[in-house]
């Protein structure tokens, strides 16, 4: 068994990173170096995505690397993982955070963001990155895992996989109702979804040692307009939104040993939002 101080340590485990240039995205790869790992950053954008990594080897001394590659082709996902496995000779972590961010706002004609303007072509790049890419992505790393002995994979979703949205926290004043921003539809399903593939996949590779959970964060702060956020913090019972760097701690315990008994779960981490 290991020490208590070593069940955290992730010293020399690679870790595929999707919309690693991200928000959320770099913050799990600093987890990840922090803990002496290696964090592959995979993104469309390929400066951002290189200059992050370049930013976590210089102040964790790890190897990250970032990588550009479109998540919805699974050659591409076959290929980078043959990428990596060339530079590192292993893969051992796979974290599906890649998603559509649509932003919530008003339109002087029509909003795109309401159930009854949504285009199909917006459903549809939504469901692609979001969750058939999360699908491809533990596809080719996932077999790969379980091939070799075992893994990881965490699949984030968010406290929308468990309630729906709160539309009266988006709404602008002076603007008519058929014109109010929403949280999209394809937010709510995609989130869901990726809670029911972690259990299916959870129990599909439990015998090949591979782990697969979700994580469920609340709404992050990222100098969004005061009354949103008053009225956002007024939904948690903490009373505020998540810094950026607060689900770290999370991501570490889900990747490591410390949460080696541990599969099939959704940790849900949004201040109590979903408690009430």
């Amino acid at each position: 068994m290991k020490e208590l101080g070593n069940l955290f340590d992730l010293t020399g485990r690679v870790a595929v990173i999707t919309g690693g240039a991200g928000l959320l995205g770099e913050q799990h790869a600093r987890a990840i170096a922090a803990a002496g790992g290696i964090p592959v950053l995979v993104d469309i954008q390929q400066q951002r995505a290189s200059e992050k990594a370049a930013a976590l080897s210089h102040e964790y001394g790890v190897p990250a690397i970032g990588c550009v590659a479109d998540i919805t082709n699974e050659s591409e996902i076959e290929a980078l993982r043959g990428e990596i496995l060339a530079k590192f000779g292993r893969l051992d972590i796979l974290i599906n955070n890649a998603a559509n961010n649509p932003k919530m706002e008003a339109s002087t004609e029509v909003n795109f963001s309401r159930l009854e303007n949504f285009p199909l072509a917006q459903w549809e790049a939504d469901i692609a990155v979001g969750l058939t890419g999360a699908f491809l992505c533990s596809k080719v790393f996932g077999s790969h895992m379980a091939s070799k002995g075992g893994g990881v994979i965490v699949n984030v979703a968010s406290d929308l996989a468990l309630i729906a949205p709160d539309q009266r926290i988006y709404r602008q004043p002076g603007v008519p109702e058929q014109m109010q921003p929403v949280k999209p539809v394809t937010y709510s399903v995609v989130k869901s979804a990726l809670v029911g593939l972690t259990r299916y996949l959870a129990s599909y590779w439990a015998d090949k040692k591979v782990r697969v959970n979700a994580i469920s964060p609340g709404g992050v702060y990222n100098g969004q307009p005061e009354d949103f956020v008053a009225r956002l913090s007024n939904l948690i019972p903490l009373g505020r939104m998540a810094a950026i760097n607060e689900y770290q701690g999370a991501i570490v315990f889900l990747c490591s040993d410390a949460s080696s008994y541990m599969t099939g779960t959704n940790l849900v981490i949004d201040g109590g939002r979903s408690c009430w």
